[in-house]
């Protein structure tokens, strides 16, 4: 591929962008053809890196519709931002906006099936489009299929390792199986299965060659052939059938040649998050026509752009690091990697403190044979940077570690430094980053109600807003939450329908946690208990007493009014109650001439199954700006969300080595099977085959055991965990808070448990190595 950059109106427009460039984004937008990988660390500026090549890319080559760029990315504003950039270039290098386009992997695919609709096998007309989950109706389906056609496999998951026949515990069991085991199954093994391209044949296949005493792999693909028949059955498709749909098409010789032919490259970003089937589609689309090529050579014009070290969605994804991992690795061998380590977003003590995680890690292997990092250190940007303030002056010392008594004085010794920071900086941005949404729930009723937990500081006469995430992610259950109430109340003596309402009960804190699948096996005697039956405890009194209020309002009210009322029976918050409002007038015009019970639940069901319903938010104000990073904000937001993100204040408290890393659970209700999940184990199995044959594995097991991929399994989880955190203390500009108390719950639904707690092993190598950043409180 010639160089043909050279219009002399550009030149002098194109030195000027070239000398704000990093060294890492100057190798990508001298990219003259080719593969390229690109591992950046947080805050190096890739986004405006692939932006920059991009455009220099339109104007060098002078691309247009007919022989254009695509760049692809993940999310739709992610796809929106990166496309504003690559048009601001274009502005600066006076060219028109045209020669690439923008897609998410999905919309790209989803249009390359659209365009041959007789070979992809696609009907969009008379599709529907659902996200699978553990509760849809589709795997719920599937799973009771399953159990109907394969009794002898049942019976052995039910009598589990140790089993005496007792008939109360066999219908525990097989509620714990119906509800839970097996649902979990179907859906984490379709999700890895399918993206990877694997079908139900080729399950079976493996699972012949790996043998168990339960068949669990067997058990997988007969789910998995389930779940296909009921999408074809019913004219649906999942995400993944988008990517399939389009390689169907690319099969044919003709048409991939054509596409090729349209297509001068692709540029890809988040590429640590891309799975096996969305990398063959790309590769395809990026080569040479007719190239056959199968690791990174001249003939495949591709950018990759991704941080293996920010890895995050893994193990509740099918995303897979190890595949970006294998292309920087290869394209380094063969001359073709960039390195973006430099990053101006933090201060120099908080790259040395996220620099020296990484390599602590990567040396105390706490994660056996899967190393969480990459080697890749951050380092400061140079003097003549253009970024505004870059690596600016840390506030305090930088970094600072603290190890309260307990989880309430790690939130009054985090709202005392905020007060004293805000003070200073009125402007400035603050968030607190927490592993889970509970916890986040606990930190916000404590600073809104501190004189309740005898606290002495109080944000609410410093004008700075306090914005919980958590809520946004409450609002997205309410269709769930709604749509098991509703169930239950129509079918109350549904050993199923009950525990998802006793479970949802639970959850939103109006009932006792307890064993809802014990109370779940006989209905009858929960809700109507005899004089011969057993005393209920307090607990289970509670719960009977909420679930008969709930059947008494389905006597009492019009179907039409049941949603409001259970809204408020939830308890929900004001703007909850809007969602709720909302999703009623939704459902009222779809039932328009139906308002009955069981047409309002149809309703219900299909919208649960196949969209996400978006919730109302109160606040409004600002709407240019994103609502997380707002000045003079507080903003509590999980680690996960955080991600992208950035503020001058980080706060990073509870960590516990019971939460970061922390450990694979088994449920108490499933130990029955032995102390392992089902669902892990198949994943961890399928993971192995696959990085087997993709060159990307160790070769140490050619077939994992239980026990093994068991093990396999929370080595992943530890590994990730770790990158979370990683990404977590990343986010900081000015100030990196970090505390474990030494008191604090286990599970945080229950946060005035307290219980002496050991803190993450990371946080003390920290207080070991920057010991004059640890600050001591009483």
């Amino acid at each position: 591929m010639t160089d043909d950059f050279n219009p002399p109106i550009l030149n002098q427009t194109w030195q000027e962008i070239q000398g704000k460039l990093r060294p890492g984004q100057q190798q990508m937008a001298n990219w003259s053809g080719g593969p390229l990988a690109v591992s950046a660390v947080p805050g190096a500026g890739k986004s405006t890196g692939l932006a920059v090549a991009a455009a220099t890319a339109i104007a060098r080559f002078r691309l247009h519709p007919q022989n254009q760029l695509v760049v692809v990315t993940f999310t739709r504003a992610a796809a929106a931002n990166i496309r504003a950039k690559i048009r601001q270039q274009l502005r600066d290098l006076n060219i028109p906006a045209t020669g690439f386009v923008v897609h998410t992997l999905h919309g790209l695919a989803l249009y390359i099936a659209n365009s041959h609709r007789e070979l992809s096998g696609l009907d969009l007309n008379n599709s529907t489009l659902i996200l699978p989950t553990p509760s849809n109706r589709i795997t719920r389906t599937g799973v009771e299929q399953w159990i109907n056609d394969n009794p002898k496999l049942y019976q052995q998951l039910i009598e589990g390792t140790v089993f005496d026949g007792e008939e109360t515990e066999r219908m525990r069991r097989q509620s714990v199986l119906r509800t839970e085991v097996l649902p979990e199954l179907s859906w984490k093994v379709i999700q890895e299965a399918k993206s990877s391209g694997l079908t139900p044949e080729k399950l079976r296949q493996m699972a012949e060659q790996i043998p168990d005493d339960y068949q669990i792999l067997e058990i997988a693909a007969g789910l998995y052939e389930n779940y296909q028949r009921i999408l074809q059955e019913r004219s649906l498709i999942d995400y993944d059938e988008m990517i399939l749909a389009a390689l169907r098409v690319l099969k044919h010789k003709s048409i991939r040649q054509r596409w090729q032919g349209q297509i001068f490259a692709v540029f890809e970003d988040e590429a640590q998050d891309s799975t096996p089937l969305q990398n063959q589609l790309l590769d395809i689309l990026a080569r040479v026509p007719d190239s056959t090529a199968t690791t990174p050579s001249p003939n495949l014009n591709l950018i990759r752009v991704g941080d293996p070290n920010q890895a995050i969605n893994s193990t509740f994804t099918p995303a897979d690091p190890i595949y970006f991992r294998q292309f920087c690795q290869d394209c380094e061998e063969s001359g073709y990697l960039a390195t973006m380590d430099q990053a101006g977003r933090s201060s120099q003590i908080i790259l040395d403190a996220a620099n020296f995680m990484v390599q602590w890690v990567n040396n105390a292997k706490p994660a056996g044979t899967e190393q969480p990092f990459r080697f890749q250190l951050i380092h400061p940007v140079g003097l003549q940077d253009p970024q505004p303030d870059a690596n600016p002056v840390p506030a305090g010392r930088g970094l600072e570690l603290y190890q309260p008594r307990n989880i309430y004085q790690t939130v009054e010794l985090m709202a005392q430094r905020i007060l004293q920071l805000q003070e200073q900086h009125p402007s400035g941005k603050f968030a607190i980053l927490v592993r889970e949404n509970k916890q986040a729930e606990f930190i916000t009723n404590v600073l809104r109600n501190p004189q309740t937990y005898n606290l002495k500081i109080s944000l609410s006469q410093s004008g700075l807003k306090l914005y919980d995430t958590s809520q946004s992610a409450r609002h997205s259950k309410i269709p769930g939450e709604l749509l098991a109430l509703l169930q239950f109340i129509d079918r109350p003596h549904s050993p199923d329908h009950l525990k998802s309402a006793l479970k949802t009960l639970g959850e939103r804190t109006l009932i006792p946690p307890q064993d809802f699948n014990a109370l779940a096996t006989q209905p009858e005697q929960f809700l109507y208990p005899g004089p011969l039956d057993p005393p209920q405890s307090d607990s289970i009194r509670a719960g009977r007493a909420f679930c008969c209020n709930l059947l008494k309002a389905r006597l009492e009210l019009p179907p039409f009014q049941l949603i409001s009322f259970l809204a408020l029976a939830l308890k929900y918050e004001q703007s909850e109650l809007a969602t709720a409002d909302k999703l009623a007038e939704r459902i009222a015009r779809q039932t328009a001439g139906d308002n009955t019970l069981p047409g309002i639940l149809t309703a219900l069901s299909e919208l649960v199954s196949s969209e996400r319903f978006d919730p109302v938010e109160i606040d409004e104000d600002q709407p240019g700006e994103s609502p997380f990073t707002r000045s003079g904000q507080l903003t509590i937001i999980t680690m996960h969300k955080a991600k992208g993100l950035d503020w001058d204040y980080v706060f990073l408290p509870f960590l516990h080595e019971a939460t970061i890393p922390g450990s694979l659970r088994v449920s108490a209700s499933g130990r029955f099977l032995g102390d392992f999940t089902l669902s892990e184990v198949a994943r961890a199995q399928i993971r192995n085959v696959l990085h087997q044959q993709t060159g990307s594995h160790d070769g140490s097991d050619s077939s994992l055991t239980v026990a093994r991929a068991w093990e396999q399994a929370g080595n992943l989880k530890t590994a990730e965990e770790y990158r979370l955190l990683y990404v977590a203390m990343t986010r900081a500009k000015r100030l990196l808070w970090m505390s474990a108390a030494r008191q604090a719950p286990y599970f945080w639904f229950k946060p005035d448990n307290l219980q002496d707690q050991k803190p993450c092993p990371v946080f003390l190598a920290l207080k070991a190595h920057f010991f004059n950043h640890f600050i001591f409180v009483g």
